[in-house]
């Protein structure tokens, strides 16, 4: 049966731990995704407490950081979903995202809607990439993909 967490407390609790292990045994994200059968993107975020994993994805990752079964039980558990407490982040990396959404948001909203109409694009039916490409100017850029599934506003 599934099961649902209705506080944040045991997942922060066991996030910190995966952390501390992941540093511990120089794993990194994609290391802990390996033989899940999941997208890097999306077992990190489970990882940081914001899906749940399926049970066979929640036994792997725990076998990889040498954790108990509770821990793969507590990995199933639905999360109460949000890792950014009120107010304007304060880490700089999060932070540049909330500021590009305060450039960008508008007009990524109006874009939408032209192409696509009334509705909201999903983040429950959704991917998440990251790629690393040169710039041809010197150093490295980010592409971020985010693709999720256009839900039309319906009048009833």
């Amino acid at each position: 049966m599934q099961q649902a967490n209705v506080y944040q407390d045991n997942r922060v609790a066991l996030t910190s731990r995966v952390i501390a292990a992941k540093a511990l045994q120089d794993l990194s994200w994609k290391q802990l995704a390996e033989g899940t059968g999941l997208s890097v993107a999306y077992v990190t975020a489970a990882l940081l407490g914001q899906h749940a994993l399926p049970k066979a994805a929640a036994e792997v990752v725990c076998r990889h950081l040498g954790f108990e079964p509770e821990a793969a039980a507590e990995l199933q558990m639905i999360p109460l979903r949000g890792s950014i407490p009120g107010g304007i982040p304060t880490d700089p990396t999060i932070y540049r995202f909330y500021e590009m959404l305060q450039i960008y948001g508008t007009t990524l909203k109006m874009l939408v809607h032209e192409e696509l109409g009334d509705g909201i694009i999903s983040a429950i039916n959704f991917k998440l990439d990251l790629k690393r490409v040169e710039d041809p100017d010197g150093g490295s850029r980010a592409v971020i993909t985010l693709d999720g599934k256009f839900l039309p506003n319906k009048p009833y």
